[in-house]
Protein backbone atom coordinates (compact mmCIF):
# COMPACT_ATOMS: atom_id res chain seq x y z
CA UNK A 1 0.00 0.00 0.00
CA UNK A 2 2.96 2.32 0.41
CA UNK A 3 3.45 4.77 -2.46
CA UNK A 4 6.59 4.62 -4.55
CA UNK A 5 9.47 6.79 -3.32
CA UNK A 6 9.70 10.33 -4.66
CA UNK A 7 12.44 11.34 -7.02
CA UNK A 8 13.36 14.19 -4.66
CA UNK A 9 15.56 11.81 -2.71
CA UNK A 10 13.66 12.56 0.50
CA UNK A 11 12.86 9.76 2.95
CA UNK A 12 9.99 7.38 2.38
CA UNK A 13 6.92 7.66 4.61
CA UNK A 14 8.17 4.88 6.88
CA UNK A 15 11.57 6.50 7.47
CA UNK A 16 10.01 9.96 7.62
CA UNK A 17 7.58 9.13 10.37
CA UNK A 18 9.57 6.67 12.46
CA UNK A 19 12.94 8.34 12.72
CA UNK A 20 14.02 8.23 16.34
CA UNK A 21 15.58 11.68 16.55
CA UNK A 22 15.45 13.45 19.90
CA UNK A 23 14.93 17.19 20.30
CA UNK A 24 18.39 17.66 21.73
CA UNK A 25 19.93 15.97 18.70
CA UNK A 26 18.09 18.22 16.26
CA UNK A 27 19.05 21.38 18.12
CA UNK A 28 22.66 20.26 18.28
CA UNK A 29 22.71 19.73 14.53
CA UNK A 30 21.25 23.20 13.95
CA UNK A 31 23.73 24.75 16.35
CA UNK A 32 26.69 23.19 14.59
CA UNK A 33 25.42 24.49 11.27
CA UNK A 34 25.19 28.00 12.73
CA UNK A 35 28.73 27.85 14.15
CA UNK A 36 30.20 26.85 10.79
CA UNK A 37 28.48 29.63 8.89
CA UNK A 38 30.22 32.78 10.13
CA UNK A 39 29.05 35.96 8.48
CA UNK A 40 25.51 34.72 7.96
CA UNK A 41 22.50 35.94 9.91
CA UNK A 42 20.91 33.20 11.99
CA UNK A 43 17.21 32.42 11.45
CA UNK A 44 15.44 30.16 13.93
CA UNK A 45 12.87 27.85 12.37
CA UNK A 46 10.55 26.25 14.93
CA UNK A 47 8.70 23.08 13.89
CA UNK A 48 6.28 21.36 16.25
CA UNK A 49 5.29 18.09 14.56
CA UNK A 50 7.66 15.57 16.07
CA UNK A 51 6.84 12.75 13.63
CA UNK A 52 8.43 14.68 10.77
CA UNK A 53 11.52 16.08 12.45
CA UNK A 54 13.89 14.24 10.14
CA UNK A 55 12.12 15.51 7.02
CA UNK A 56 12.35 19.18 7.96
CA UNK A 57 15.83 18.79 9.34
CA UNK A 58 16.87 17.66 5.87
CA UNK A 59 15.04 20.57 4.22
CA UNK A 60 16.82 23.03 6.51
CA UNK A 61 20.17 21.46 5.72
CA UNK A 62 19.51 21.62 1.98
CA UNK A 63 18.42 25.25 2.11
CA UNK A 64 21.48 26.20 4.13
CA UNK A 65 23.57 24.74 1.31
CA UNK A 66 21.55 26.43 -1.46
CA UNK A 67 22.00 30.04 -0.30
CA UNK A 68 24.63 32.07 1.52
CA UNK A 69 22.65 34.86 3.21
CA UNK A 70 21.30 33.03 6.24
CA UNK A 71 21.98 30.08 8.51
CA UNK A 72 18.71 28.39 9.44
CA UNK A 73 18.55 26.72 12.83
CA UNK A 74 16.05 23.86 13.11
CA UNK A 75 14.39 24.19 16.51
CA UNK A 76 11.95 21.64 17.94
CA UNK A 77 12.32 22.41 21.65
CA UNK A 78 11.43 26.09 22.12
CA UNK A 79 8.77 26.96 24.69
CA UNK A 80 6.65 29.36 22.62
CA UNK A 81 4.93 30.93 25.59
CA UNK A 82 8.26 31.73 27.23
CA UNK A 83 9.72 32.91 23.95
CA UNK A 84 6.99 35.50 23.40
CA UNK A 85 7.09 36.64 27.03
CA UNK A 86 10.85 37.17 26.81
CA UNK A 87 10.56 38.91 23.43
CA UNK A 88 12.59 36.10 21.89
CA UNK A 89 10.22 33.99 19.79
CA UNK A 90 11.45 31.93 16.82
CA UNK A 91 11.79 33.79 13.53
CA UNK A 92 9.55 31.35 11.65
CA UNK A 93 7.24 28.61 12.86
CA UNK A 94 5.51 25.66 11.23
CA UNK A 95 2.99 24.53 13.79
CA UNK A 96 -0.41 22.98 14.32
CA UNK A 97 -3.05 25.72 14.26
CA UNK A 98 -5.33 25.39 17.27
CA UNK A 99 -7.09 27.34 20.01
CA UNK A 100 -3.99 27.44 22.19
CA UNK A 101 -1.77 28.77 19.40
CA UNK A 102 -4.45 31.22 18.27
CA UNK A 103 -3.91 33.45 21.30
CA UNK A 104 -0.69 34.71 19.71
CA UNK A 105 -2.54 35.68 16.55
CA UNK A 106 -5.51 37.26 18.32
CA UNK A 107 -3.19 39.53 20.32
CA UNK A 108 -1.36 40.79 17.26
CA UNK A 109 1.86 38.94 18.08
CA UNK A 110 2.13 37.55 14.54
CA UNK A 111 3.15 39.67 11.57
CA UNK A 112 1.04 40.32 8.49
CA UNK A 113 1.84 38.01 5.57
CA UNK A 114 -0.83 39.29 3.19
CA UNK A 115 1.74 40.88 0.86
CA UNK A 116 3.36 37.52 0.13
CA UNK A 117 2.19 35.86 -3.11
CA UNK A 118 1.95 32.58 -1.18
CA UNK A 119 -0.92 33.95 0.89
CA UNK A 120 -2.95 34.26 -2.30
CA UNK A 121 -2.15 30.71 -3.36
CA UNK A 122 -4.14 29.09 -0.54
CA UNK A 123 -7.67 27.92 -1.25
CA UNK A 124 -10.26 30.36 0.06
CA UNK A 125 -12.16 27.71 2.02
CA UNK A 126 -8.94 26.49 3.63
CA UNK A 127 -7.82 30.02 4.47
CA UNK A 128 -11.29 30.54 5.90
CA UNK A 129 -10.57 27.82 8.46
CA UNK A 130 -8.08 30.21 10.07
CA UNK A 131 -10.94 32.60 10.81
CA UNK A 132 -12.85 29.96 12.76
CA UNK A 133 -10.78 31.24 15.68
CA UNK A 134 -10.78 34.94 16.62
CA UNK A 135 -8.06 36.70 14.63
CA UNK A 136 -6.34 40.05 14.45
CA UNK A 137 -8.34 42.29 12.15
CA UNK A 138 -6.72 43.30 8.89
CA UNK A 139 -3.93 40.73 8.97
CA UNK A 140 -3.14 37.45 7.32
CA UNK A 141 -1.21 36.09 10.27
CA UNK A 142 -0.85 32.43 9.26
CA UNK A 143 -0.57 30.57 5.98
CA UNK A 144 -2.04 27.03 6.12
CA UNK A 145 0.50 24.47 4.94
CA UNK A 146 -1.07 21.10 5.60
CA UNK A 147 -4.63 19.89 6.26
CA UNK A 148 -5.21 16.62 8.08
CA UNK A 149 -8.56 15.05 7.22
CA UNK A 150 -10.08 12.30 9.31
CA UNK A 151 -13.15 10.12 9.12
CA UNK A 152 -14.04 6.48 9.63
CA UNK A 153 -11.16 4.16 8.80
CA UNK A 154 -12.60 0.88 7.58
CA UNK A 155 -11.35 -2.57 6.61
CA UNK A 156 -12.26 -3.04 2.96
CA UNK A 157 -11.87 -6.83 3.08
CA UNK A 158 -14.24 -7.20 6.03
CA UNK A 159 -16.82 -5.06 4.25
CA UNK A 160 -16.42 -7.09 1.05
CA UNK A 161 -16.56 -10.46 2.83
CA UNK A 162 -19.85 -9.47 4.45
CA UNK A 163 -21.38 -7.88 1.36
CA UNK A 164 -21.46 -4.42 2.93
CA UNK A 165 -21.49 -1.05 1.23
CA UNK A 166 -20.05 2.10 2.74
CA UNK A 167 -22.95 3.73 4.66
CA UNK A 168 -24.07 7.22 3.65
CA UNK A 169 -26.86 7.72 6.21
CA UNK A 170 -27.20 7.17 9.96
CA UNK A 171 -29.67 4.31 9.50
CA UNK A 172 -27.33 2.64 7.02
CA UNK A 173 -24.48 2.94 9.52
CA UNK A 174 -26.49 1.27 12.25
CA UNK A 175 -27.55 -1.45 9.79
CA UNK A 176 -23.91 -2.11 8.86
CA UNK A 177 -23.04 -2.38 12.55
CA UNK A 178 -25.89 -4.85 13.14
CA UNK A 179 -24.79 -6.99 10.18
CA UNK A 180 -21.24 -7.07 11.49
CA UNK A 181 -22.39 -8.10 14.96
CA UNK A 182 -24.45 -10.89 13.39
CA UNK A 183 -21.32 -12.05 11.58
CA UNK A 184 -19.40 -12.05 14.90
CA UNK A 185 -17.23 -9.12 13.78
CA UNK A 186 -16.46 -6.16 16.05
CA UNK A 187 -18.02 -3.20 14.19
CA UNK A 188 -15.97 -0.34 15.71
CA UNK A 189 -12.79 -0.39 17.78
CA UNK A 190 -12.69 2.03 20.71
CA UNK A 191 -9.86 3.16 22.98
CA UNK A 192 -11.73 5.08 25.65
CA UNK A 193 -9.00 5.44 28.32
CA UNK A 194 -7.28 7.80 25.86
CA UNK A 195 -9.34 10.98 26.27
CA UNK A 196 -8.38 12.53 22.94
CA UNK A 197 -9.61 9.50 20.99
CA UNK A 198 -13.12 10.10 22.35
CA UNK A 199 -13.13 13.81 21.56
CA UNK A 200 -11.57 13.84 18.09
CA UNK A 201 -13.44 10.78 16.86
CA UNK A 202 -16.72 9.73 18.44
CA UNK A 203 -17.73 13.21 19.63
CA UNK A 204 -16.39 15.37 16.81
CA UNK A 205 -17.71 13.13 14.04
CA UNK A 206 -21.28 13.02 15.30
CA UNK A 207 -21.40 16.69 16.28
CA UNK A 208 -19.73 17.84 13.05
CA UNK A 209 -22.16 15.75 11.01
CA UNK A 210 -25.19 17.39 12.62
CA UNK A 211 -24.25 20.84 13.91
CA UNK A 212 -22.78 23.91 12.22
CA UNK A 213 -19.70 23.94 14.45
CA UNK A 214 -18.50 27.41 13.52
CA UNK A 215 -21.90 29.03 13.98
CA UNK A 216 -22.44 27.25 17.29
CA UNK A 217 -19.21 28.55 18.82
CA UNK A 218 -19.63 31.99 17.28
CA UNK A 219 -22.99 32.33 19.02
CA UNK A 220 -21.63 30.77 22.20
CA UNK A 221 -18.81 33.31 22.37
CA UNK A 222 -21.21 36.19 21.73
CA UNK A 223 -23.46 35.06 24.59
CA UNK A 224 -20.41 34.63 26.83
CA UNK A 225 -21.15 34.69 30.56
CA UNK A 226 -24.89 34.34 29.92
CA UNK A 227 -24.56 30.86 28.40
CA UNK A 228 -26.96 28.53 30.14
CA UNK A 229 -30.29 26.69 29.95
CA UNK A 230 -32.17 29.78 28.76
CA UNK A 231 -29.65 31.06 26.20
CA UNK A 232 -30.28 30.70 22.47
CA UNK A 233 -27.52 28.11 22.17
CA UNK A 234 -25.70 26.13 24.83
CA UNK A 235 -24.05 22.76 25.30
CA UNK A 236 -27.05 21.40 27.20
CA UNK A 237 -29.58 22.71 24.70
CA UNK A 238 -27.80 22.41 21.33
CA UNK A 239 -25.63 19.35 21.86
CA UNK A 240 -27.76 17.13 24.11
CA UNK A 241 -29.55 15.35 21.26
CA UNK A 242 -26.37 14.79 19.18
CA UNK A 243 -24.57 13.48 22.27
CA UNK A 244 -27.42 11.09 22.95
CA UNK A 245 -27.19 9.97 19.33
CA UNK A 246 -23.46 9.47 19.78
CA UNK A 247 -24.18 7.07 22.64
CA UNK A 248 -26.28 4.91 20.30
CA UNK A 249 -23.00 3.72 18.77
CA UNK A 250 -21.53 2.42 22.03
CA UNK A 251 -23.04 -1.10 21.76
CA UNK A 252 -21.08 -1.56 18.53
CA UNK A 253 -17.65 -0.97 20.05
CA UNK A 254 -15.40 -3.73 21.37
CA UNK A 255 -16.52 -4.88 24.82
CA UNK A 256 -13.15 -3.94 26.34
CA UNK A 257 -13.04 -0.42 24.84
CA UNK A 258 -12.90 1.04 28.36
CA UNK A 259 -9.50 -0.56 28.95
CA UNK A 260 -7.85 -0.46 25.52
CA UNK A 261 -5.18 2.07 24.53
CA UNK A 262 -4.60 3.86 21.25
CA UNK A 263 -1.76 1.43 20.54
CA UNK A 264 -4.14 -1.48 21.08
CA UNK A 265 -6.53 0.04 18.56
CA UNK A 266 -3.86 0.40 15.91
CA UNK A 267 -2.71 -3.18 16.47
CA UNK A 268 -6.27 -4.50 16.30
CA UNK A 269 -6.91 -2.72 13.01
CA UNK A 270 -3.63 -4.00 11.57
CA UNK A 271 -4.72 -7.55 12.46
CA UNK A 272 -8.22 -7.12 11.01
CA UNK A 273 -9.89 -7.51 14.42
CA UNK A 274 -12.47 -4.77 13.80
CA UNK A 275 -14.24 -3.33 10.80
CA UNK A 276 -14.10 0.40 11.64
CA UNK A 277 -11.98 2.85 13.61
CA UNK A 278 -12.79 6.51 14.31
CA UNK A 279 -9.33 7.92 13.71
CA UNK A 280 -7.27 10.12 11.42
CA UNK A 281 -4.25 9.62 9.15
CA UNK A 282 -1.87 9.52 12.12
CA UNK A 283 -3.38 6.13 12.99
CA UNK A 284 -2.83 4.88 9.43
CA UNK A 285 0.86 5.59 9.84
CA UNK A 286 0.97 3.56 13.06
CA UNK A 287 -1.07 0.71 11.56
CA UNK A 288 1.34 0.55 8.63
CA UNK A 289 4.24 -0.13 10.99
CA UNK A 290 2.75 -3.55 11.80
CA UNK A 291 3.63 -4.65 8.27
CA UNK A 292 0.39 -6.55 7.63
CA UNK A 293 -1.46 -6.61 4.31
CA UNK A 294 -4.66 -5.09 5.71
CA UNK A 295 -6.49 -2.97 3.12
CA UNK A 296 -7.99 0.18 4.60
CA UNK A 297 -10.08 3.09 3.34
CA UNK A 298 -11.89 6.09 4.82
CA UNK A 299 -15.43 7.45 4.71
CA UNK A 300 -17.23 10.30 6.54
CA UNK A 301 -19.38 9.15 9.43
CA UNK A 302 -23.02 9.80 8.49
CA UNK A 303 -24.91 11.49 11.32
CA UNK A 304 -28.20 12.21 9.49
CA UNK A 305 -30.38 10.41 6.99
CA UNK A 306 -29.41 12.77 4.15
CA UNK A 307 -26.22 11.86 2.23
CA UNK A 308 -25.87 15.54 1.30
CA UNK A 309 -24.95 16.23 4.93
CA UNK A 310 -21.82 14.10 4.75
CA UNK A 311 -18.64 15.96 5.73
CA UNK A 312 -15.14 15.12 6.92
CA UNK A 313 -13.35 16.45 9.98
CA UNK A 314 -10.27 18.55 9.23
CA UNK A 315 -7.71 20.60 11.07
CA UNK A 316 -4.87 22.81 9.93
CA UNK A 317 -2.19 20.33 10.85
CA UNK A 318 0.62 22.75 10.04
CA UNK A 319 0.60 26.49 9.45
CA UNK A 320 3.38 28.98 8.76
CA UNK A 321 3.74 32.19 10.76
CA UNK A 322 6.31 34.86 11.60
CA UNK A 323 6.21 36.80 14.89
CA UNK A 324 6.23 40.59 14.97
CA UNK A 325 9.25 40.32 17.27
CA UNK A 326 11.23 38.08 14.92
CA UNK A 327 14.86 39.15 14.68
CA UNK A 328 15.19 38.08 11.05
CA UNK A 329 11.86 38.62 9.30
CA UNK A 330 13.36 38.74 5.82
CA UNK A 331 15.21 35.49 6.28
CA UNK A 332 12.08 33.94 7.73
CA UNK A 333 10.02 35.07 4.75
CA UNK A 334 12.58 33.64 2.36
CA UNK A 335 12.37 30.18 3.93
CA UNK A 336 8.58 30.40 4.19
CA UNK A 337 8.38 30.99 0.46
CA UNK A 338 10.74 28.07 -0.12
CA UNK A 339 8.56 25.74 1.95
CA UNK A 340 5.50 26.79 -0.07
CA UNK A 341 7.07 25.74 -3.38
CA UNK A 342 5.00 22.94 -4.99
CA UNK A 343 8.02 20.64 -5.16
CA UNK A 344 8.47 21.05 -1.40
CA UNK A 345 4.91 21.25 -0.07
CA UNK A 346 3.19 18.62 -2.21
CA UNK A 347 5.62 15.73 -1.56
CA UNK A 348 5.58 16.47 2.16
CA UNK A 349 1.79 16.27 2.35
CA UNK A 350 1.66 13.05 0.39
CA UNK A 351 4.23 11.51 2.69
CA UNK A 352 2.32 12.71 5.75
CA UNK A 353 -1.05 11.48 4.41
CA UNK A 354 -2.36 15.03 4.40
CA UNK A 355 -3.98 17.39 1.91
CA UNK A 356 -2.09 20.35 0.44
CA UNK A 357 -3.66 23.77 0.82
CA UNK A 358 -3.16 25.57 -2.48
CA UNK A 359 -5.47 25.88 -5.46
CA UNK A 360 -3.10 23.89 -7.67
CA UNK A 361 -2.57 21.03 -5.23
CA UNK A 362 -2.73 17.55 -6.79
CA UNK A 363 -5.24 14.98 -5.63
CA UNK A 364 -4.02 12.55 -3.00
CA UNK A 365 -2.98 9.19 -4.37
CA UNK A 366 -2.97 6.98 -1.28
CA UNK A 367 -6.10 4.76 -1.38
CA UNK A 368 -6.40 4.90 2.41
CA UNK A 369 -7.42 8.57 2.27
CA UNK A 370 -8.42 9.10 -1.38
CA UNK A 371 -12.12 8.52 -0.64
CA UNK A 372 -12.06 11.80 1.30
CA UNK A 373 -10.79 13.76 -1.74
CA UNK A 374 -14.26 14.66 -3.17
CA UNK A 375 -15.32 16.08 0.18
CA UNK A 376 -12.13 18.10 0.46
CA UNK A 377 -12.50 19.32 -3.13
CA UNK A 378 -16.05 20.49 -2.47
CA UNK A 379 -15.26 22.14 0.87
CA UNK A 380 -17.53 19.69 2.67
CA UNK A 381 -15.56 19.71 5.89
CA UNK A 382 -15.62 21.07 9.42
CA UNK A 383 -13.16 21.58 12.25
CA UNK A 384 -13.76 19.39 15.30
CA UNK A 385 -16.01 20.91 17.96
CA UNK A 386 -13.68 19.67 20.69
CA UNK A 387 -10.97 21.99 19.35
CA UNK A 388 -12.93 25.10 20.36
CA UNK A 389 -13.40 24.35 24.04
CA UNK A 390 -10.83 26.20 26.20
CA UNK A 391 -8.30 23.73 27.64
CA UNK A 392 -8.99 25.02 31.17
CA UNK A 393 -12.34 23.21 30.96
CA UNK A 394 -11.81 19.45 31.56
CA UNK A 395 -13.96 18.74 28.52
CA UNK A 396 -12.39 15.39 27.53
CA UNK A 397 -12.90 14.09 31.07
CA UNK A 398 -16.53 15.17 30.96
CA UNK A 399 -17.04 13.31 27.68
CA UNK A 400 -15.30 10.22 28.99
CA UNK A 401 -17.65 10.13 31.98
CA UNK A 402 -20.62 10.29 29.60
CA UNK A 403 -19.21 7.44 27.53
CA UNK A 404 -18.68 5.45 30.73
CA UNK A 405 -22.36 5.82 31.65
CA UNK A 406 -22.96 9.21 33.30
CA UNK A 407 -26.13 11.14 32.46
CA UNK A 408 -25.14 13.60 29.71
CA UNK A 409 -27.65 16.33 30.60
CA UNK A 410 -26.13 17.53 33.91
CA UNK A 411 -22.62 17.19 32.53
CA UNK A 412 -23.42 19.38 29.52
CA UNK A 413 -24.99 21.85 31.94
CA UNK A 414 -21.74 21.84 33.92
CA UNK A 415 -19.80 22.61 30.73
CA UNK A 416 -22.11 25.59 30.16
CA UNK A 417 -21.38 26.75 33.69
CA UNK A 418 -17.62 26.38 33.18
CA UNK A 419 -17.81 28.23 29.88
CA UNK A 420 -19.83 31.09 31.37
CA UNK A 421 -17.43 31.41 34.29
CA UNK A 422 -14.44 31.68 31.95
CA UNK A 423 -16.25 34.28 29.84
CA UNK A 424 -16.98 36.33 32.98
CA UNK A 425 -13.35 36.27 34.04
CA UNK A 426 -12.22 37.30 30.56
Amino acid sequence: MSPRPFSTGRPTRRSLLTAGVGAAGVLATGGLAGCSSSGRSRVTFYQSKREVISHFRELVSEFNAEQSDYTYIHDVATNLQAGFVRSNPPDLALQNYNLDMNRFMARGALSDLSDLPEAGMVRDDVLDLVDWYPGYEGRTSVIPYSVAASSVIYNKQIFADNGLEVPTTWDELLSVCEDLLAADVTPIYGTFPELWTITQGLFDYVIGGRVDVREFFTQLNEIGEDVGPDSEVSFQKTLLEPVQQMLELLPYFNEDASSRSYGDGNTAMAKGEAAMYLQGPWALVEIEKAGTDVELGSFPLPATDDPEDLKIRVNIDLSLWIPEQADEKEGAREFLQHLMLPEIQFPYNELALAFSTTDDAPKVSDPRISEMQPYYDDGRFYMGASQFVPPTIPFPNYLQSIVFGADPEPILAQIDSDFARLAYRA
